[in-house]
């Protein structure tokens, strides 16, 4: 839905970006917006450093009975508050786009780095690691990108504070400049034991959700085995870690927001306390003692702003060098630095390391037993065989066509591929137009009972991983949505293992003649396939 409504620019990465060359990217993408919320976050900003000013200046003016002035001083403080209410606006709408630049783009950023990396993605992190990268790390880069305006704006009113405090008293504008900064070098010290326990809980939370996502994909087999209290355990023990290392990070936190207070709290008591002896003094008038004290006041806001900043900047960082971690991951499989395009038509098939070679616009089987799908991989090219071997696509080397064009032109459909929730019309029509209907496709692997019970029919959701049919009812939608593609080379691993035997009778005559002229190559050891079948390969001997 993010994408729909609000325009994400791609990110100009390094080869290796580290995490603050990721978050310099994500602000250097949308520059324009991030200068226009720093320069309206300053308009937004001066109105709240003046007014404390404008109303010292009112109450000497009440103290000199001058009417007039009084008008005066209190327009200027109306028209502040108007500036700031209508700024104020603008930089919330500009600080929430900049927001969702910040958490859109990085998800968008992960997702198509994790589709590149595809199968291989598994070997190298968790699907809980990828969980919270989704859900909880963009949040923190958008967080980051989000608090420009306030920063530019707290500074730029601490500026203009500063610079009254000196002209008005050189002792209180030098107990403001050094004091607020030293206030907040005060807070330096409880930053590093955050962003440490942090980063502790970000792990744990990652582990957390891949117990999770392991326990739900697996949900029916532990409750076939009894183990649901065995891992029931598991993930308590795991959560109360989490539950411990958010503890610990809310006690940092805690610190840190009673700094927040107390530190810039000891400057205003130190200002106004001398600004009070001033007045005392009649050096001051009790107007300027008023303005100071509000100014006081006001720099409480300026520190926690920049505290915030920096809580933003050290959790962004962080998130950051978890993304750039799964983005240093990586692709098992290389595409050429030159691809080379594959014939047009029927394409025949050739692995040297098992010796099967599959002729175009042909049906072949191959049964191979627990080999077989190492073949199949090959020949699909979702790995790469021994050294010194090749795999021939229409004449072609595999490595040296283009990964985009072999998987548009051979579908490799594994029996135990998953299902997605979303209407079942959306899950079987392929991305790109094909020459094979749904119907024709659902025919052919006689899936049409199964949408006939449906309630909806081919519009009924289907909930993930097809939990509302059963084994053989999904393994033959998975066939139908393989075969609705059309490829030029289908194949099919094991396509029939979970129906009985008149079912897959009536499938292998079906398919076979649906994908006649066209090359389809199955891996399996019915006889049923072999009796349709134009050659196979059986444990290297070809029968024709």
């Amino acid at each position: 839905m993010l994408s729909a409504t609000y325009p994400f620019p791609p990110l100009r990465l390094p080869a290796r970006p580290s995490a603050s060359r990721f978050l310099l990217a994500v602000f250097r993408a949308r520059l324009g917006t991030v200068l226009g919320a720093a320069a309206l976050g300053v308009v937004w900003a001066l109105p709240g450093a003046l007014v404390p000013l404008v109303i010292g200046q009112g109450i000497g003016a009440v103290s000199a009975h001058d009417g007039a002035a009084v008008w005066r001083w209190a327009l200027a403080a109306a028209l502040l508050g108007v500036v700031q209410t209508l700024t104020g606006t603008w930089l919330h709408f500009l600080n929430y786009g900049l927001w969702l630049h910040g958490a859109g783009s990085t998800q968008r950023a992960v997702s198509a780095h994790t589709t590149r990396v595809g199968a291989g993605l598994r070997e190298k992190t968790t699907t809980g690691n990828l969980v919270a990268i989704s859900t909880t790390d963009i949040n923190h880069i958008g967080n980051t990108v989000e608090m420009t305006g306030r920063a530019f704006g707290s500074l730029l009113a601490f500026v203009v504070v500063a610079v009254w405090l000196l002209s008005t008293s050189p002792l209180l504008g030098v107990v403001a400049l050094v004091g607020v900064p030293v206030a907040v070098l005060g807070i330096g010290p409880l930053l590093a034991p955050l962003q440490k326990r942090k980063a502790s809980q970000r792990e744990k939370r990652g582990d957390v959700n891949a117990l999770g996502a392991d326990i739900v994909s697996g949900l029916r087999i532990l409750r076939g085995i009894g183990g649901e209290r065995r891992f029931f355990t598991r993930f308590r023990d795991t959560s109360q870690r989490v539950r411990r290392a958010g503890v610990e990070v809310g006690k940092a936190e805690a610190w840190l927001a009673a700094a927040e207070i107390a530190m810039p709290g000891l400057v205003t008591v130190v200002i106004t306390w001398l600004g009070a002896r001033l007045a005392v003094a009649g050096e001051i008038g009790v107007g300027q003692l008023v303005a100071f004290y509000g100014v006081s006041a006001f720099l409480i806001w300026p520190v926690t702003a920049a505290t915030e900043a920096v809580g933003a900047i050290t959790s962004g960082l962080v998130a950051a060098r978890k993304v750039v971690t799964l983005l240093a991951i990586h692709p098992k499989l290389a595409d050429p630095e030159k691809p080379v395009r594959l014939p047009a038509g029927p394409l025949e098939l050739l692995d040297s390391e098992s010796g099967v070679r599959v002729a175009a616009g042909r049906l072949t089987v191959v049964d191979f037993g627990a080999d077989g799908e190492a073949v199949a991989d090959r020949l699909a090219r979702f790995a790469d065989p021994a050294e010194g071997e090749e795999v021939l696509v229409g004449g072609v080397r595999a490595d040296h066509v283009a990964l985009a064009e072999l998987r548009r032109r051979i579908v490799y459909a594994h029996n135990q591929d998953i299902w997605f929730s979303g209407v079942l019309r959306e899950q079987l029509a392929p991305a790109r137009p094909s020459g094979v209907g749904i119907t024709e496709a659902l025919y052919a692997a006689d899936a049409d009972d199964i949408v006939e019970a449906l309630p909806n029919g081919i519009d009924e959701v289907i909930g993930e991983r097809g939990r509302e049919v059963s084994g053989g009812q999904r393994q033959r939608l998975n066939l139908a949505r393989a075969l609705a593609t059309d490829a030029d080379v289908l194949v099919l691993d094991e396509p029939t293992s979970a129906v009985d035997a008149h079912t897959e009778a009536r499938i292998t005559e079906r398919v076979a003649a649906l994908r006649r002229g066209k090359t389809t190559v199955v891996f399996s050891q019915s006889p049923l396939w072999t009796h349709v079948a134009d050659e196979v390969f059986t444990a290297k001997v070809v029968t024709v």
